[in-house]
C-alpha cells in the first residue's frame, strides 16, 4: 500500500503569478470579498485537500499596486472560513517578531475551537526590514529573530497547555462549577524576551494544540523546524535538493527526540496544466509574457535588503558577483542563497531569472499534462523528497481547476490520495499525534 500523500492549497491573491490579479482567467471579485475565499475553501474541501493556507504581509509591498499583493488579515479570515467549511484544515501565518504570545495563543486556540480542531499556525520570524517601521521599532537580525522565535513558540505552547483537557467542567446542576481551577495553571514563563504569567483564558483546544507549521530553510531555520514544526513548507527547484532537505529535517527531528514521522514535509508546487505538454508549456510562456520586468526587479531588490539592481541589463547573463553575499543579509537568507545558486549554475539573464520567480518565487514550477504532473508528485513522494505538496496555482481559478479536476483524480486512482477525509481534525488528516499537556500529562 503506497504511503498517502498530503496536499495543501496555498491561496494568495488571485493566484501566485505576479500578473494573476488582472489575468482574464482570474476571479473578478474583490480580494476583500469574503465570498471569494469561502468558495475557494469549499472547492478545496470538496477535492479533499488536507488544508488551505494564507500567508501574511505586514506592509504595503513595493509591487502591491502591480501585483495585487493585499488581502484580509489571515487569522480573522480563518474565523470566517471555520463557519463555511467542515473538514478542511485552516492554516494562517502569525509573526513571532511582531505579535505577543498571549494574543496569538488566544487567536489560534479560538480558531481551533470554532473549527472543531482544524487550525494550524504558520510560524514566521518576519524578515522584511521595512516592516519594523510599521511597529515603531528597528529590524531584528537573523539570529536574534530565531532566538526570540524560540521563546515565543515555547511560551505559546505553554499557554495552550495551561488547561487540562478536563478543566472545563461546565456543571450547571446547581452548586456546580464552570471550571476546575486545580486543572488550570499559570505558566509563569520568564525568558529574555517574554515574561508571561498565564494561564490562557481559552480552554485546551480540540487538537490539544493547533498544528505548528514552519518554512525555515537556513541552518538555523532547519533546526527550528525540526524542533517545533509538524508540517514544513519548503521551496526547491530540483528533486535532489528536496531529497537532501527531507533527509536532513527527518534526521534533525530525531536528534531532537522527535518521531520523524511527525514532521510532514510539503515542497511548493506551481503547476501549469495543459491538454498536451506543448499546450502546457505555451500556457506558461503566455503567462510569463505578461510580466513587467521592472516589477520583478523591485521584488528582487526587496529579497536582497534593498540592493540596487537597476543597472543590470535584462538580457545579459548574470554573474554571482551581481548579488550581495546571502550570508551577510538580514532578510530571508535561504531564498537569497537559492537565487544566487541558480545564477551560478544556469547563467540566466535577469529577464529569465525574473520570469522564473514571477510565479513560484523559488518554488518548483512545472508545465505538463495532468498525467505528467501526477507522475512528478508520485515520484517525489515515493523517492524521499516529499510527504506531499503545498500547491500554489499561478492563476485562480484558471490554473487551479485543472489540478483539482484532472490531477487529483489521477492520484486517487493510484491510491495515493484520499477520496474521503479519514479524520475530523487537521492532526488526524495529517497523521499527527495529539500532544499531551506539559503541565497535565495524565
Amino acid at each position: 500500500m503506497p504511503k498517502p500523500i498530503h496536499l495543501n492549497l496555498f491561496i494568495q491573491s488571485r493566484g501566485h503569478h505576479e500578473t494573476s490579479w488582472d489575468h482574464p482567467g482570474a476571479d473578478t471579485r474583490s480580494l476583500m470579498d469574503l465570498s471569494y475565499y469561502q468558495d475557494l475553501a469549499r472547492r478545496a474541501e470538496a477535492a479533499k485537500f488536507d488544508s488551505i493556507f494564507f500567508a501574511d504581509v505586514l506592509m504595503v509591498t513595493n509591487d502591491a499596486a502591480e501585483s495585487g499583493r493585499y488581502w484580509p488579515e489571515p487569522i480573522t479570515l480563518l474565523a470566517a472560513l471555520a463557519a463555511s467549511t467542515e473538514r478542511i484544515g485552516l492554516i494562517a501565518t502569525g509573526s513571532c517578531t511582531y505579535s505577543e504570545p498571549y494574543n496569538l495563543a488566544r487567536q489560534f486556540a479560538s480558531i481551533d475551537h470554532l473549527s472543531n480542531g482544524r487550525a494550524g499556525w504558520n510560524i514566521v520570524t518576519t524578515w522584511v526590514e521595512a516592516v519594523a517601521a510599521n511597529y515603531g521599532t528597528s529590524h531584528t537580525n537573523h539570529g536574534d529573530r530565531y532566538d526570540k522565535g524560540e521563546e515565543f513558540v515555547s511560551t505559546v505552547k505553554d499557554l495552550w497547555d495551561s488547561w487540562a483537557d478536563d478543566a472545563m467542567v461546565d456543571d450547571r446542576s446547581g452548586g456546580g462549577v464552570s471550571g476546575d481551577l486545580s486543572r488550570i495553571t499559570p505558566i509563569n514563563f520568564k525568558g529574555k524576551y517574554y515574561q508571561v504569567a498565564g494561564a490562557l483564558n481559552v480552554p485546551r483546544t480540540p487538537q490539544g494544540r493547533p498544528v505548528l507549521v514552519q518554512a525555515g530553510a537556513s541552518d538555523r531555520g532547519r533546526d527550528f523546524a525540526a524542533k517545533h514544526a509538524e508540517a514544513i513548507f519548503t521551496a526547491h527547484l530540483e528533486k535532489e535538493t528536496a531529497q537532501e532537505f527531507y533527509k536532513d529535517i527527518k534526521a534533525r527531528a530525531k536528534d531532537f527526540g522527535r518521531d520523524p514521522s511527525q514532521t510532514v514535509i510539503l515542497p511548493g508546487l506551481n503547476p501549469v496544466v495543459g491538454g498536451t505538454e506543448a499546450e502546457a508549456k505555451q500556457n506558461l510562456l503566455d503567462l510569463n509574457s505578461r510580466m513587467d520586468p521592472e516589477v520583478g526587479r523591485r521584488t528582487l531588490s526587496q529579497r536582497f535588503a534593498g540592493h540596487d539592481f537597476s543597472h543590470l541589463d535584462l538580457d545579459e547573463p548574470l554573474k554571482v558577483s551581481d548579488f550581495p553575499d546571502p550570508d551577510k543579509l538580514e532578510t530571508m537568507k535561504s531564498r537569497a542563497a537559492l537565487i544566487v545558486r541558480i545564477v551560478g549554475n544556469e547563467g540566466l539573464t535577469l529577464r529569465e531569472l525574473l520570469a522564473r520567480f514571477a510565479g513560484g518565487r523559488g518554488h518548483y514550477t512545472t508545465a505538463g499534462t495532468p498525467e505528467q504532473i501526477a507522475d512528478l508528485i508520485e515520484d517525489w513522494c515515493t523517492d524521499g523528497a516529499a510527504d506531499g505538496f503545498n500547491v500554489m496555482p499561478p492563476v485562480i481559478p484558471l490554473m487551479m481547476d485543472p489540478f483539482i479536476d484532472e490531477v487529483i483524480p489521477l492520484l486517487q486512482k493510484r491510491g495515493l490520495f484520499r477520496t474521503e477525509y479519514v479524520g475530523v481534525t487537521l492532526r488526524e488528516n495529517l497523521g499527527l499525534d495529539r500532544p499531551k499537556s506539559r503541565f497535565f500529562p495524565d
